[in-house]
Protein backbone atom coordinates (compact mmCIF):
# COMPACT_ATOMS: atom_id res chain seq x y z
CA UNK A 1 0.00 0.00 0.00
CA UNK A 2 3.06 2.64 0.74
CA UNK A 3 4.61 1.71 -2.74
CA UNK A 4 1.89 2.15 -4.32
CA UNK A 5 0.70 5.40 -2.37
CA UNK A 6 4.40 7.03 -3.28
CA UNK A 7 4.01 6.30 -6.75
CA UNK A 8 0.51 7.66 -7.05
CA UNK A 9 1.68 10.77 -5.53
CA UNK A 10 4.97 11.07 -7.35
CA UNK A 11 2.63 10.52 -11.21
CA UNK A 12 1.03 13.29 -9.57
CA UNK A 13 3.71 15.58 -9.18
CA UNK A 14 5.35 14.32 -12.64
CA UNK A 15 2.08 15.22 -14.33
CA UNK A 16 1.65 18.50 -12.44
CA UNK A 17 5.06 19.64 -14.01
CA UNK A 18 3.49 19.42 -17.51
CA UNK A 19 0.32 21.09 -16.66
CA UNK A 20 -0.52 24.78 -16.16
CA UNK A 21 -1.58 23.30 -12.04
CA UNK A 22 0.87 24.63 -9.55
CA UNK A 23 2.05 21.82 -6.45
CA UNK A 24 0.68 23.50 -3.07
CA UNK A 25 4.53 24.13 -1.41
CA UNK A 26 3.11 23.44 1.59
CA UNK A 27 2.79 19.41 0.18
CA UNK A 28 6.11 19.17 -1.24
CA UNK A 29 9.07 17.93 0.63
CA UNK A 30 12.55 19.26 0.49
CA UNK A 31 13.41 15.74 -1.74
CA UNK A 32 10.60 15.64 -3.79
CA UNK A 33 12.60 17.13 -6.61
CA UNK A 34 15.19 13.96 -6.55
CA UNK A 35 12.20 11.74 -6.08
CA UNK A 36 9.98 13.18 -9.06
CA UNK A 37 13.74 13.51 -10.80
CA UNK A 38 14.21 9.42 -10.65
CA UNK A 39 11.01 8.09 -11.30
CA UNK A 40 9.89 7.35 -14.47
CA UNK A 41 6.07 8.11 -14.43
CA UNK A 42 5.00 5.20 -17.19
CA UNK A 43 6.45 2.05 -18.21
CA UNK A 44 5.11 -0.42 -20.42
CA UNK A 45 2.91 0.01 -23.82
CA UNK A 46 -0.55 -0.81 -22.95
CA UNK A 47 -1.47 2.73 -23.59
CA UNK A 48 0.47 3.60 -26.64
CA UNK A 49 -1.75 5.46 -29.48
CA UNK A 50 -1.83 3.91 -33.54
CA UNK A 51 -2.83 5.05 -36.30
CA UNK A 52 -3.17 2.22 -38.12
CA UNK A 53 -0.20 0.00 -38.49
CA UNK A 54 1.88 3.39 -37.53
CA UNK A 55 2.98 3.66 -33.93
CA UNK A 56 2.74 7.17 -32.47
CA UNK A 57 5.59 8.92 -31.20
CA UNK A 58 6.12 12.21 -30.02
CA UNK A 59 9.45 14.13 -28.97
CA UNK A 60 11.05 17.57 -28.47
CA UNK A 61 14.39 19.25 -29.64
CA UNK A 62 15.43 21.10 -26.67
CA UNK A 63 17.46 24.53 -27.28
CA UNK A 64 18.66 27.20 -25.23
CA UNK A 65 20.37 30.51 -26.51
CA UNK A 66 24.06 31.16 -25.52
CA UNK A 67 23.31 34.60 -24.51
CA UNK A 68 19.75 35.60 -24.11
CA UNK A 69 20.47 39.26 -24.76
CA UNK A 70 21.58 38.70 -28.12
CA UNK A 71 19.38 38.33 -31.31
CA UNK A 72 18.63 35.60 -32.67
CA UNK A 73 21.51 33.63 -34.84
CA UNK A 74 22.54 30.37 -35.72
CA UNK A 75 25.57 30.30 -33.58
CA UNK A 76 23.89 31.50 -30.70
CA UNK A 77 21.32 28.45 -30.28
CA UNK A 78 22.45 24.94 -28.39
CA UNK A 79 20.14 21.88 -28.75
CA UNK A 80 20.09 19.23 -25.97
CA UNK A 81 20.80 15.69 -27.64
CA UNK A 82 21.25 12.70 -25.87
CA UNK A 83 22.22 9.23 -26.54
CA UNK A 84 20.12 6.48 -27.66
CA UNK A 85 19.84 3.42 -25.07
CA UNK A 86 22.43 1.27 -26.50
CA UNK A 87 24.24 4.43 -26.51
CA UNK A 88 26.04 4.00 -30.45
CA UNK A 89 23.66 7.19 -31.43
CA UNK A 90 22.99 10.71 -30.45
CA UNK A 91 19.20 11.86 -31.19
CA UNK A 92 16.73 14.07 -29.54
CA UNK A 93 14.30 12.87 -26.87
CA UNK A 94 11.47 10.87 -28.14
CA UNK A 95 8.66 8.42 -27.06
CA UNK A 96 5.14 6.90 -26.96
CA UNK A 97 2.49 9.14 -26.70
CA UNK A 98 -0.43 7.47 -24.46
CA UNK A 99 -3.86 7.50 -25.02
CA UNK A 100 -4.74 9.56 -21.74
CA UNK A 101 -2.29 12.52 -22.15
CA UNK A 102 -2.05 14.93 -25.26
CA UNK A 103 0.90 15.83 -27.56
CA UNK A 104 2.33 18.14 -26.11
CA UNK A 105 2.13 16.53 -22.71
CA UNK A 106 3.21 13.54 -23.65
CA UNK A 107 6.44 14.99 -26.02
CA UNK A 108 7.27 16.81 -22.45
CA UNK A 109 7.47 13.82 -20.91
CA UNK A 110 9.36 12.05 -22.45
CA UNK A 111 12.16 15.06 -23.02
CA UNK A 112 12.24 15.10 -19.68
CA UNK A 113 12.49 11.11 -18.86
CA UNK A 114 15.27 11.17 -21.22
CA UNK A 115 16.76 14.13 -21.06
CA UNK A 116 16.54 15.16 -17.57
CA UNK A 117 15.23 19.07 -18.66
CA UNK A 118 11.82 20.80 -18.72
CA UNK A 119 10.37 24.25 -20.03
CA UNK A 120 8.22 25.54 -22.57
CA UNK A 121 6.71 23.58 -25.47
CA UNK A 122 6.53 26.47 -28.23
CA UNK A 123 5.49 25.12 -31.44
CA UNK A 124 4.41 21.77 -33.19
CA UNK A 125 7.65 21.18 -36.30
CA UNK A 126 6.05 18.85 -38.05
CA UNK A 127 5.10 15.18 -38.89
CA UNK A 128 7.48 12.42 -40.10
CA UNK A 129 7.23 8.96 -41.17
CA UNK A 130 9.87 5.95 -40.20
CA UNK A 131 10.67 2.29 -39.91
CA UNK A 132 12.43 1.45 -36.41
CA UNK A 133 15.51 -0.64 -36.68
CA UNK A 134 15.47 -1.61 -33.24
CA UNK A 135 11.86 -3.40 -33.50
CA UNK A 136 11.07 -3.33 -37.24
CA UNK A 137 7.74 -1.18 -37.00
CA UNK A 138 6.23 1.60 -38.77
CA UNK A 139 6.25 5.18 -36.93
CA UNK A 140 4.27 8.25 -37.27
CA UNK A 141 6.24 10.78 -35.48
CA UNK A 142 5.64 14.23 -34.15
CA UNK A 143 8.61 17.17 -33.03
CA UNK A 144 8.36 19.78 -30.91
CA UNK A 145 10.44 22.55 -30.40
CA UNK A 146 11.27 22.87 -26.31
CA UNK A 147 12.72 26.27 -24.81
CA UNK A 148 14.76 24.85 -21.99
CA UNK A 149 14.10 26.61 -18.25
CA UNK A 150 15.30 23.96 -15.95
CA UNK A 151 18.10 20.80 -16.05
CA UNK A 152 17.80 18.48 -13.46
CA UNK A 153 20.77 16.73 -11.93
CA UNK A 154 18.72 13.58 -11.45
CA UNK A 155 16.29 12.45 -13.80
CA UNK A 156 14.59 9.33 -14.55
CA UNK A 157 17.03 7.06 -17.77
CA UNK A 158 19.91 8.73 -16.33
CA UNK A 159 21.66 5.66 -15.73
CA UNK A 160 21.34 4.71 -19.32
CA UNK A 161 21.96 7.90 -21.83
CA UNK A 162 24.52 10.65 -21.99
CA UNK A 163 22.91 14.37 -22.84
CA UNK A 164 24.88 16.70 -24.24
CA UNK A 165 24.64 20.20 -24.83
CA UNK A 166 26.18 21.08 -28.53
CA UNK A 167 25.94 23.25 -31.61
CA UNK A 168 23.77 23.11 -34.45
CA UNK A 169 25.85 22.31 -36.77
CA UNK A 170 27.68 19.44 -34.17
CA UNK A 171 23.76 18.04 -33.76
CA UNK A 172 23.45 17.64 -37.68
CA UNK A 173 26.90 15.65 -37.60
CA UNK A 174 26.38 13.41 -34.53
CA UNK A 175 22.31 12.95 -35.81
CA UNK A 176 21.79 9.65 -37.94
CA UNK A 177 18.29 10.20 -38.45
CA UNK A 178 17.38 12.25 -41.64
CA UNK A 179 13.68 13.28 -40.56
CA UNK A 180 15.10 14.69 -37.17
CA UNK A 181 17.54 16.73 -38.91
CA UNK A 182 14.83 17.88 -40.77
CA UNK A 183 13.08 18.75 -37.53
CA UNK A 184 16.61 20.67 -36.90
CA UNK A 185 16.30 22.83 -40.19
CA UNK A 186 12.79 23.50 -39.22
CA UNK A 187 13.05 24.74 -35.45
CA UNK A 188 15.81 27.06 -37.20
CA UNK A 189 13.23 28.43 -39.76
CA UNK A 190 10.94 28.62 -37.10
CA UNK A 191 12.91 30.85 -35.23
CA UNK A 192 14.14 33.23 -37.85
CA UNK A 193 10.80 34.07 -38.22
CA UNK A 194 10.09 34.64 -34.67
CA UNK A 195 12.69 37.53 -34.93
CA UNK A 196 11.74 38.76 -38.23
CA UNK A 197 7.93 39.36 -36.89
CA UNK A 198 9.59 40.86 -33.61
CA UNK A 199 12.08 42.73 -35.29
CA UNK A 200 8.79 44.26 -37.41
CA UNK A 201 6.73 44.62 -34.82
CA UNK A 202 9.56 47.30 -32.98
CA UNK A 203 8.25 50.48 -33.56
CA UNK A 204 10.62 52.76 -34.97
CA UNK A 205 12.73 55.45 -33.07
Amino acid sequence: MGLFLSRNIVNFLISSLFSSKKIPTNLVPSQIENMVSMVSARTGRHRQRFNKEYRLVVGCIPYRYKDAQKSFSVDNIEVLVISSQKGHAMLFPKGGWENDESMETAASRETFEEAGVTGNIESRLGKWYYKSKRHAKMHEAYMFALRVTKQLENWPEKDIRKREWMSVEKAREVCPHMWMKEALDLLLIRQSEVEQNLDDETPCS
